[in-house]
């Protein structure tokens, strides 16, 4: 199976267009495979005889997997024999994990009777910092080591990190002295003593849950797609209305109702399975003391603007106060964050880890805008409208029209 594309990892078999005992020509179609992205040809590497074709219709295989064999000529078989790559000359360090991390044993490499003997430190120094030679963690995976800030952590660093409760986040200011730059339990403890030289509190546990749950959500594949929204349609229709909704509350409805005409929009990919929710709850972002709450309105596509403004002030006032309980916070599909109250333009905001869409709103400004109708520039009130989204679940064609579908509720608002 050829690595057909850049992020390609397997493939499923769709056609064979040959049986044993066919000739065929070099870069010829033979299969034809299907991957996440498209329908591709897997051709002949030379010409010859077809011998043996293992691969199966509907069988899926790695990047590398053996498909069958061609009986080729003697000129063509050598260009395609493999080879095993050479052995290294002379000596390697072998890193002995848990305790005894930093006092590495060399071993002697390539005789394969594994006796120990003295190693000059500066020579072994200068062949992990001067080759690509793979050391052997104790038996584990391979780690090359010319790569510096590799991802190993050894189990006593981890131990140690458990125990303080820090998280691996904490130590990417830590530049590692271990084998291929990992860090060991002495680069911590020097990291933690020379904290001690700061001012420092305590982190609030908001800050601290916010700092997790953010942590969380950068673990998958984010991506932000905007557009501007003319308000000035929802400036005039709230200056009709008794209870005075904030733009935001708008954009919330608006999201509701695009979301009830297209709740896949907003499912979560849990494996191999995407989760849709039975009920439009979404969040709206507050700035309580030292961090974010994001309470839900249960049914945001079923609940008018009038009710939407008033269940909004009793969140708002159980978020600032620190009241909100988890059945206030909990199971919403997406949020509104109103960022524009500080006065920004745009953002990309992050959603939440149990969340696959965030919708941001930035500050209205006055800009000029052509008018059809009276053939020159009119002023009009304009604010950036954003989506992040979680990229597995959906890709920037869904995005963009759902935040188009979002627009075009804003610029109806006797919709909402």
């Amino acid at each position: 199976m050829p690595q057909l594309g850049e992020s390609m990892a397997e493939a499923t078999i769709v056609t064979i267009h040959v049986k044993p005992g066919d000739q065929v020509k070099a870069d010829q179609e033979i299969i034809e495979v299907e991957t996440d992205k498209a329908v591709m040809g897997v051709t002949t590497p030379c010409a010859g005889e077809i011998a043996k074709i293992d691969a199966e219709v509907k069988g899926t295989y790695a990047v590398g997997a053996v498909l069958g064999f061609v009986e080729a000529n003697d000129a063509d078989a050598a260009r395609f024999r493999k080879t095993a790559p050479e052995q290294p000359q002379g000596s390697v360090a072998k890193e002995v994990p848990g305790r005894q991390e930093e006092s590495a044993e060399p071993v002697q490499s390539g005789n394969g009777s594994g006796s120990h003997f003295q190693v000059d430190e500066a020579a072994v120094r200068s062949l992990s910092a001067g080759s690509n030679v793979q050391v052997d963690a104790g038996g584990g995976l391979p780690v090359p080591a010319g790569a510096k800030g590799a991802g190993y952590i050894s189990p006593r660093v981890r131990a140690r990190m458990a125990e303080l409760q820090l998280t691996q986040a904490d130590l990417a200011g830590i530049s590692g002295s271990g084998s291929a730059g990992r860090v060991t339990v002495k680069d911590l403890e020097n990291f933690l003593n020379s904290l001690e030289q700061h001012q420092a509190e305590g982190a609030s546990a908001i800050r601290t849950g916010v700092a997790d749950a953010m942590r969380r959500s950068w673990t998958r594949p984010l991506a932000t797609v905007g557009v501007s929204v003319c308000l000035d349609p929802i400036l005039e229709d709230r200056a009709t209305r008794d209870t005075k909704p904030g733009p935001a509350l708008y954009a919330l409805r608006a999201l509701a109702l695009a979301l009830a005409e297209n709740p896949t929009a907003a499912a979560r990919l849990i494996g191999g399975r995407a989760i849709r929710s039975e009920s439009i709850d979404i969040g709206v972002a507050v700035e309580a003391q030292d961090g974010i709450m994001v309470p839900v309105i249960r049914a945001a596509d079923k609940t008018s603007l009038a009710d939407l403004t008033s269940r909004y002030t009793e969140l708002v006032d159980l978020a600032r106060r620190r009241r909100l309980g988890a059945e206030l916070t909990s199971g919403g599909i997406a949020s509104v964050s109103n960022f524009g109250t500080f006065g920004l333009d745009w953002g990309t905001p992050i959603p939440l880890p149990d969340q696959t869409l965030l919708l941001g709103l930035g500050a209205g400004k006055k800009a000029p805008s052509w008018s059809e109708e009276k053939q020159q520039f009119v002023p009009v009130t304009q604010a950036e409208l954003t989506l992040s989204f979680d990229h597995r679940s959906l890709d920037g064609g869904g995005a963009g029209r759902l935040l188009k579908r979002v627009t075009e509720l804003l610029a109806n608002p006797a919709q909402l």
